[in-house]
């Protein structure tokens, strides 16, 4: 039996739905994989940080979180570790890397990573920032080192859409990737076309939890950008920056332009967009209006969708939850049972 100990640095709802999954699941992917995932430590600035090298039960950290609101009372070996001497420190196995995201800096979840590789721990997270943004230099630095990283939650949650592309497509020959990356604004246009305002849907969705109070990055097609950027360098070989996708949010879009949309036959979609050229990838993130018996015009609410357009398979297309908190848990489920040696 593999024993494979975790440090996660941040405890919100996908460090929740990892210990969940494992509080959960733990038996039966330790008789199926011959694996047990063990987590030791958590460094959470508002939640606090906590030590155990003989493993923290992920069913008694949960309690903890919803009666406490933090994790002050579990007991410990050691406590108020920084993220930093968590990696020094812990002597875990693996990096679970779930700290707040920035498509500017990758910090600070950037520095995290870079300190795990150079310690030669193995790294999984769901942040779009680092990967987004640093990517190739991320996986010379684990070669380098020895380790390894997985990035599997960062494009479409728990819905494998990159071990999809990059194993199972690899040798169909990618041509083209077009997909619903973002699940609020998938939510807002469909309440548009149920004949709510821009103003109204977007409302609903932040009392839903599906938009931040400030919506900036989801509406104006930064979020699904970083997710393009992470396509096109995964799995078309071409690394290219934000300011190489043509972005264009949906807040220009009115109510009597989705109606009309509608009325003919179509329905409007934020959809990124990559293409292969002899020049490299054209990359975008826009609102485009699809054909009812396009796969993408079907996917409702926060759904997320992906097509690939192949040479040898045509198009494929993968539908599924693009986030949640169990949902996003699986993805670091699926990148660590990749590790397995």
């Amino acid at each position: 039996m593999q024993i494979y100990r975790l440090a996660l640095i941040g405890f919100g709802n996908v460090g929740q739905g990892l210990a969940q999954i494992l509080r959960d699941k733990g038996d039966y992917l330790a008789e199926h994989f011959d694996v047990r995932f063990e987590i030791i430590a958590i460094s959470d600035l508002q939640k606090g940080s906590i030590y155990a090298p003989d493993g923290l039960n992920p069913a008694m950290l949960l309690t903890t979180i919803e009666s406490d609101g933090g994790l002050h009372n579990v007991p410990a070996v050691a406590s108020g570790w920084d993220a930093y001497t968590t990696i020094e420190k812990s002597n875990a196995d693996v990096l679970v890397e779930l700290s707040y995201t920035d498509l500017q800096t990758g910090e600070p979840a950037l520095s995290h990573i870079r300190k795990a590789l150079e310690k030669g721990m193995d790294v999984v997270t769901t942040n779009k920032g680092p990967v987004a943004l640093y990517y190739p230099q991320l996986v010379a630095l684990a070669r380098e080192r020895g380790a390894k990283i997985g990035v599997e939650g960062t494009v479409m949650s728990g819905t494998p859409a990159l071990d999809l592309g990059k194993d199972l497509l690899a040798g169909a020959g990618i041509q083209r990737i077009q997909g619903i990356l973002n699940g609020t604004t998938n939510f807002i246009l469909m309440k548009m076309e149920a004949g709510a305002s821009y103003e109204a849907a977007l409302a609903e969705a932040q009392a839903l939890g599906y938009a931040e109070a400030d919506p900036t990055g989801d509406v104006e097609g930064y979020d699904a950008a970083g997710k393009i950027v992470i396509l096109s360098s995964l799995l078309m070989s071409t690394p290219i920056t934000m300011d190489d996708v043509q972005r264009t949010g949906i807040t220009g879009l009115t109510r009597q332009e989705v109606a009309e949309a509608s009325a003919s036959g179509h329905r409007w979609k934020l959809i990124g967009s990559l293409e292969r050229t002899l020049s490299g990838v054209i990359a975008s993130v826009k609102p485009t209006l699809l054909p009812l018996d396009n796969p993408l015009a079907s996917v409702y609410g926060a759904t997320n969708a992906i097509t690939y357009t192949t040479d040898l398979l045509g198009e494929v297309t993968l539908v599924g939850p693009g986030a949640g908190r169990q949902e996003t848990g699986y993805a670091l489920i699926c990148d660590l049972l990749s590790m397995l040696e």
